[in-house]
């Protein structure tokens, strides 16, 4: 099978001698030369059609990506910015032959070795005649070249390099254009009283690009219960995200004007963007150093104004930012900020007082050298408020919580990566002094087994308005520990990830009034039972530290250990996919603890899909049965574009899904999806603004997507 790889891969080069020597390998002088000329025959009739982008309709590339992430750490929203970059990736698919070394940075499911053999590969043999090339990749999986499949494509080197002139962007730019709408079949107890706006959640979008050298964008959106052209939201969407993307002009790398996020070094000083959780620390890379256009829905973790980088040489970048932006606070009674608010909710009169009442500044430089695997960047970090950050510091967790308003950070960052080792390292400093430091080793010990680890220390009194890193407890503040981690492929058809990690906090946290610790395990098995099916068994134990009450009302800390299980097994050919998932959850306390009892849950899932042509369809269903919200289940869904589900269950019920997505005409797509919660175990659905009185909760989401 090598050396049939080896013979595509010189026949895309035209390198006939080198065939004739591969297939003298294989088969008699006679038969080979008549292999030769037809395989050299089959090879220039191939050649000879033009590639054209993936069809997006045409790939699910969430089921090969479902496979490489891990949802355990959904409450941490990791992967929610990464899931929409993604998507906007799979409407603007790469050209191999003329990508550069950021835009192939730009597929964040690749690992870094991965990126960095792509990267030198293409430097050595572009240009490319077939994505099939890639097979001679060493450390790419099949997971991988699936996923690459629906982000890149193969076409001709362009001949002109200049910035395309305003006339060929007005004439071969590409629209887009999506609708969406949320209809709950029920009524919350809010919408009857407390919700300013209607029970209906929507949100439009509309894209301008022009490949990868320009990009504009709008989105206006609006949750449930938000008012729409009225109480305050006179421009009717509750919030709108705009931007413009300039790329590739000269030495201006790129150019953002609106808002954008932002991500420098390893995101100790600054990350408005996705961190990466501690199984797909083991798969997925963390760019560095990106600009990025803000399109998401959330009110929040963006920035707003310009940032540009600047190539000063061959080798040097210069980044730079400015943002002023209105945030949402809860205020003290003297006008100061009490708590910085990220939810983006604005559906009741308090909420909507707390809308943009406050305001933020914040600006920074980083200078990056690059050459021959070593990287060196030098990174600063100014941020302001228009009103005195004043937090609640009688409440212990809180006592070392930013205060005032001027705050500025500073940092250094390094690495150094080949082919075999990948070293990334950045030490950080705040106006207090305290340091941040974050190191990462990963190492290719062989063809088949890769081995990482993450050293962390962030001081307690170290605090980053606008960064996130690697963490355990969720902030870059108060956490020091150590991350050990595997990726194995001991048999071809057998793939193995496996971590531990330990962590410990030495000043309170919001669960523990003293100092505690963590300690996080995992290990999961692939097995590829054919090209078709294949087997996925995932275990993890985590053990933290939380308070609890003892009789004289005194505060000590228990431990808390949780179990959880996961058995996938998944079958995939041209048309058909199914998907059994078997979860289960185990949360354990210490014996003879008043009202604290042990909690127990499982969930059986079964999904379904059919591909064929311009149809897509998928349905699920899944019985869950926990004693409570400990013991709670995530799962994946299919859902609309641009749109992360993966919802929560406990309790005893039953999930129902049917998805459907299919193509009209060459430019829309139309997507909707049914879903429905019965619970056996309640007549009552949530509380507060929330509560739904029925065992029963539907919604309806319908899309349309127009490309013109």
């Amino acid at each position: 099978m090598d050396l049939l790889i080896q013979i595509h891969c010189r026949l895309s080069k035209n390198d006939f001698h080198a065939v004739y020597y591969l297939l003298n390998k294989i088969m008699s002088p006679m038969k080979h030369t008549t292999t030769l000329l037809l395989l050299i025959a089959l090879h220039l009739h191939g050649f000879a059609q033009t590639p054209e982008p993936p069809d997006p309709i045409q790939h699910s590339w969430q089921q090969h990506f479902d496979r490489l992430a891990d949802y355990d750490d959904i409450e941490n929203d990791n992967l929610e910015d990464l899931y929409e970059l993604l998507c906007e990736l799979e409407t603007s698919p790469i050209n191999l032959n003329t990508a550069t070394d950021d835009e192939i940075k730009q597929l964040s499911f690749l690992n870094t070795s991965q990126t960095e053999e792509l990267i030198e590969y293409l430097d050595r043999y572009r240009p490319l005649r077939s994505i099939g090339e890639l097979s001679m990749l060493q450390s790419l999986d099949p997971v991988r070249l699936q996923l690459l499949r629906c982000f890149v494509y193969i076409d001709n080197v362009e001949k002109e390099e200049k910035y395309p002139t305003l006339k060929n962007i007005l004439k071969y730019g590409k629209h887009e254009l999506v609708a969406t709408t949320s209809i709950p079949c029920y009524n919350r107890k809010g919408d009857r009283k407390g919700y300013l706006g209607y029970k209906y959640k929507h949100w439009m979008r509309y894209t301008f690009k022009y490949g990868q050298y320009l990009k504009i964008g709008l989105t206006g959106t609006q949750d449930a219960g938000e008012p729409f052209f009225s109480n305050g939201n006179n421009m009717g969407y509750d919030h709108y995200a705009y931007y413009a993307i300039i790329r590739k002009l000269g030495i201006l790398k790129t150019l953002a004007l609106g808002q954008y996020k932002m991500r420098f070094g390893m995101g100790l000083t600054i990350n408005t963007s996705f961190t990466l959780g501690k199984t797909t620390s083991l798969v997925l890379s963390t760019p560095s150093n990106t600009i990025s256009p803000n399109s998401s829905r959330s009110d929040a973790y963006y920035l707003q104004g310009a940032a540009a980088t600047i190539a000063l040489g061959k080798h040097i970048d210069l980044t730079s930012f400015v943002s002023y932006r209105k945030i949402d606070a809860t205020l003290n009674s003297d006008g100061s900020i009490k708590t910085l608010l990220h939810t983006g909710y604005h559906r009741t009169m308090s909420e909507m007082r707390r809308k943009h009442n406050s305001s933020q500044l914040a600006t920074g430089l980083s200078l990056r050298w690059r050459k021959d695997g070593l990287h060196f960047g030098a990174n600063a970090i100014y941020t302001s408020f228009n009103r005195e950050l004043h937090p609640n510091t009688t409440q212990l967790f809180r006592k070392y919580d930013p205060a005032g308003n001027n705050f500025h950070n500073g940092s250094i960052d390094y690495g150094f990566i080949n082919h075999r080792i990948n070293i990334n390292g950045e030490t950080a400093i705040n106006n207090n002094g305290a340091i941040a430091t974050l190191n990462s080793l990963s190492l290719k010990a062989n063809s088949s087994l890769t081995l990482t680890a993450i050293q962390r220390y962030y001081s307690y009194r170290y605090y980053s308005l606008l960064g996130a890193s690697f963490s355990d407890g969720g902030k870059v503040q108060n956490e020091s520990g150590v991350y050990i981690g595997a990726a194995w492929t001991p048999l071809a058809r057998l793939s193995i990830l496996a971590y531990t990690d330990f962590a410990y906090f030495p000043w309170a946290r919001y669960t523990a009034s003293l100092s505690s610790h963590s300690w996080d395990n995992m290990v999961q098995a692939t097995y590829n039972l054919s090209l078709k099916a294949n087997l996925t068994a995932r275990y993890r134990v985590k053990l933290k530290q939380e308070n609890y009450t003892y009789k004289n009302d005194k505060n000590i800390l228990i431990n808390k250990t949780e179990h959880r299980v996961r058995l996938i097994f998944a079958y995939n050919d041209n048309h058909w996919q199914a998907k059994t998932q078997l979860d289960g959850a185990c949360v354990l306390f210490p014996f003879n603890l008043p009202n604290k009892q042990n909690s127990f849950g499982g969930m059986l899932s079964q999904t379904l899909s059919y591909n064929h042509n311009s149809l897509n369809i998928a349905a699920n269903v899944g019985y869950f049965h926990t004693n409570d919200y400990n013991s709670r289940i995530y799962i994946y869904e299919r859902g609309s574009l641009y749109t992360f589900s993966f919802p929560m269950f406990y309790g005893r019920g039953m999930r129902t899904a049917i998805f459907a997505k299919g193509k009209v005409g060459s430019s829309i797509i139309v997507i909707g999806k049914v879903g429905t919660t019965k619970y056996f175990d309640r007549d009552v659905i949530s509380s507060s603004y929330q509560q739904i009185n029925s065992s029963w909760k539907t919604d309806v989401d319908l899309q349309v997507k127009w490309s013109f």
